[in-house]
């Protein structure tokens, strides 16, 4: 081996040796910082939706689609509804789930495990009739009243949906009873086919207008949606629902449906998460939730939703920041896994910084301490050599053996150019010995 390539080498083992415990030390500390902040989200999330057609399937599977371009899967996990998907988040089986206001009472337990990522978009009410069979009681054929409704054949869905709660309430208000109707509790699907069949008069549920369903339904003949006159009293009484009016032509411009603009009312669905979600999770369904949820709908214009305002949990902190404050700067140019390790490692890494910095001074005079031990460490076997010869009891021959066997090792000695003055001046000493010997 050349001996410049053997003394680089043995320069940098000089250089790893005397730096290495201060890099394994700093290697240690990032990885009990990154065990302790876990900045790195789980690659598979749980989102509890709906049934099947219904505006929180739809919501889903869009999710789904965007958080996969992310590396993220996200399971869908379907429910009868809201109240489902409240029960799902309470027992721990799914992390995220979509809920609408005023369909269940908080407990304090909720208050203390979940949190909102605010509100997305608004679910009105959707009550649909069939004209036939409202027409044998009133001549008109339109229902605008829920006394209206008694004795007719009512679906208000499962109550995992949590619509058959929200329907007990305005029945009350409207000093009605269960039993003034023919409720029966099939989930939206069959109750559909039901309804369509003549099997039923009215259908109740509450979703989105992205609802297939509900798209179906509202360009359907001889099906019509309920209206509300009283939607302003509705939004008075119950602090949960708010005043929603379909417009004229909304559905189909063309077809002029609906024929005149339709009062409902309607509550806000929220995306509630448990507060051990990861935080990296939870931004990431947020800024999605800007995407998907900001654009003008049949109900809001553009932008007013996904919202903080008016939730009935704590809104979480990444939520917050995501929905009313501008994309961070790293994400703007990064990959999303890298901005988020940087953001939610920057300060340990200060701190790890600020500590390393001034043990990293030690270093230098580390590395030179054991290049020129490799030097020194023979002086003492010189200065032996020395001793044994001004006693004059070693034999003269013994003390040349002693000189050339010292010589030879000192020979195989290699140190980096900087420190050969010293390697040069131990070979002149061991010489100068050797004079004295001759004399």
């Amino acid at each position: 081996m050349p001996q410049v390539f053997r003394s680089t080498l043995l320069s940098l083992r000089d250089m790893l040796a005397s730096a290495g415990p201060l890099a394994l030390l700093a290697v240690g500390l990032l990885a009990l910082a990154y065990w302790w902040l876990n900045p790195t989200p789980p690659r598979v999330v749980v989102l509890a939706t709906g049934a099947d057609q219904s505006a929180y399937a739809e919501f889903g599977q869009r999710y789904r689609k965007a958080l996969a371009e992310q590396g993220i899967e996200v399971r869908l996990l379907p429910s009868e509804g809201s109240l489902a998907n409240l029960q799902l988040l309470r027992e721990g089986r799914a992390d995220l789930a979509f809920v609408q206001g005023g369909t269940a009472v908080l407990t304090t337990e909720d208050h203390e495990q979940l949190r909102s990522l605010g509100s997305l978009f608004v679910e009105p009410l959707w009550l649909f009739y069939r004209t036939q069979a409202v027409r044998q009681r009133t001549p008109a054929g339109r229902l605008d009243a829920f006394p209206q409704m008694r004795g007719l054949r009512v679906n208000v869905g499962t109550e995992g949906s949590g619509v058959p709660i929200l329907m007990d309430k305005l029945l009350d208000a409207n000093h009605m009873r269960a039993s003034d109707l023919q409720l029966s509790r099939l989930e939206q699907t069959p109750a559909t086919v039901a309804f369509l069949d003549g099997k039923m008069d009215v259908l109740v549920f509450a979703s989105a207008p992205e609802s297939p369903m509900v798209q179906m339904l509202l360009q359907t003949p001889g099906v019509r949606l309920m209206d509300f006159p009283q939607n302003e009293a509705y939004g008075r009484r119950f602090p949960f629902l708010t005043p929603a009016t379909l417009p004229r032509g909304v559905v189909d411009l063309a077809g002029n449906v609906p024929a005149h603009d339709v009062r409902m009312i309607a509550s806000t669905t929220a995306l509630l998460t448990r507060a051990e979600t990861h935080p990296a999770l939870l931004q990431l369904f947020a800024q999605h939730a800007q995407m998907l949820h900001s654009g003008a709908g049949w109900f809001n214009r553009a932008r007013e939703f996904p919202s903080t305002r008016h939730s009935e949990l704590d809104i979480a902190p990444e939520a917050d920041r995501a929905i009313n404050e501008p994309v961070p700067l790293l994400q703007r140019y990064l990959p999303f896994w890298l901005a988020n390790l940087i953001q939610r490692m920057w300060l340990v890494l200060g701190i790890l910084i600020a500590v390393m910095l001034p043990l990293s001074r030690i270093v230098p005079p580390l590395y030179q301490l054991r290049v020129r031990s490799r030097v020194f460490r023979w002086y003492g076997r010189l200065r032996a050599i020395e001793d044994d010869m001004a006693s004059g009891q070693t034999p003269a021959a013994d003390l040349a053996l002693a000189l050339n066997a010292l010589e030879a090792q000192v020979a195989q000695v290699s140190v980096p150019l900087s420190y050969a003055d010293e390697l040069y001046a131990l070979r002149n000493h061991i010489q100068m010995v050797r004079g004295r010997l001759a004399r």
